[in-house]
Parts: C-alpha cells; sequence; structure tokens
C-alpha cells in the first residue's frame, strides 16, 4: 500500500464508523449485542458483521507512519459501536474514541482538548456530507467516502491534506 508520492502525514486521522468503516448503522441494521462465532462475528440473530476489506490494511498502514487515530461517531448505539472496534481487533490502532451522539463539532473538540493537536494536523474520513460542512470551518480536512474506505480513497486524502498543509 506504501505510496511513495506522500512523505508527509497528519498527526490525526478520524474515521466516521457507520459506512466508512463498516458497511451499516450500527444502531438501526444490525442487532447488538456481537460475539465472536468460529472466527466470525455476529450479532444477536446471528447475522454475520463484516467490515469494509481494506480498513485493516489502512489502518496498519497509518500507525506505521506514526499517525494516531481515532473514531468519531454520532451513534446512540456506543457499546455496541465500541464492541465491533474490540472485536475486530482494531482498539490497537484506535489511539481516542469518541462515540456518542452529538455534533461532530463536539467529538472533533474533545480530540483537540486530548491530544493538543491543532484541528490544520487532522484529517477526517466520513461518509456524510453534513459533518464535513460542520467540521472543515474548524481547518480539518474532510474527505467524503463513498461506498467505504479504500486504499485509494485514503490515498486521496493523504494527498488532500498535504496540498492543505504545504512545508
Amino acid at each position: 500500500m506504501e505510496d511513495e508520492s506522500i512523505s508527509k502525514f497528519p498527526k490525526l486521522v478520524v474515521f466516521d464508523l457507520d459506512y466508512t468503516l463498516w458497511p451499516f448503522w450500527v444502531d438501526t441494521h444490525v442487532d447488538p449485542p456481537f460475539t465472536k462465532k468460529g472466527g466470525k462475528i455476529v450479532d444477536r440473530r446471528g447475522a454475520n458483521i463484516k467490515f469494509y476489506d481494506h480498513v485493516p490494511e489502512i489502518l496498519k498502514y497509518l500507525k506505521l507512519h506514526n499517525c494516531l487515530v481515532a473514531a468519531a461517531s454520532r451513534t446512540s448505539e456506543i457499546r455496541g459501536a465500541n464492541q465491533l472496534v474490540d472485536l475486530f481487533g482494531w482498539a490497537t490502532y484506535f489511539d481516542y474514541r469518541e462515540i456518542f451522539p452529538s455534533e461532530k463539532t463536539a467529538h472533533f473538540a474533545n480530540l483537540k482538548k486530548a491530544t493538543g493537536i491543532e484541528y490544520k494536523d487532522m484529517l477526517f474520513f466520513d461518509d456524510e456530507m453534513r459533518n464535513s460542512v460542520d467540521v472543515s470551518p474548524l481547518g480539518v480536512t474532510c474527505i467524503l467516502v463513498k461506498g467505504g474506505m479504500t486504499k485509494t480513497v485514503l490515498s486521496e486524502g493523504l494527498k488532500k491534506w498535504v496540498s492543505n498543509n504545504p512545508a
């Protein structure tokens, strides 16, 4: 996944969860709690729960390049979202989790306070335009995700962040 054209990275990369890292709304499309059965993650009804294919590789890549990683989700299903992050084995990659129903600006204010990182040094991936509209005036580079996170979307986001942060 190494992209030689990217030589500078944001200090913090933030991901929405629903329809960004996984293809559903955790508060309406699946039925928590979740469990691991025979190497699969299933919900209460036994439905198989999956994430977008490239996500583990993306998370590893960012950690390899010393980026802090955070989740920012406005879901009301806080326990289920956190449970999935843990069951998917992603807890090791997420340095911060802002998972609660609120405006994304509240999530980012908390992240700035917790990390001391300026908004201009953050990159945010989300599937909803309204969240980018709310967060981008803070100075965060925002990328609209259509069809889930892929390595291509990550690369485009990193390049946009670099172009927003020359020198």
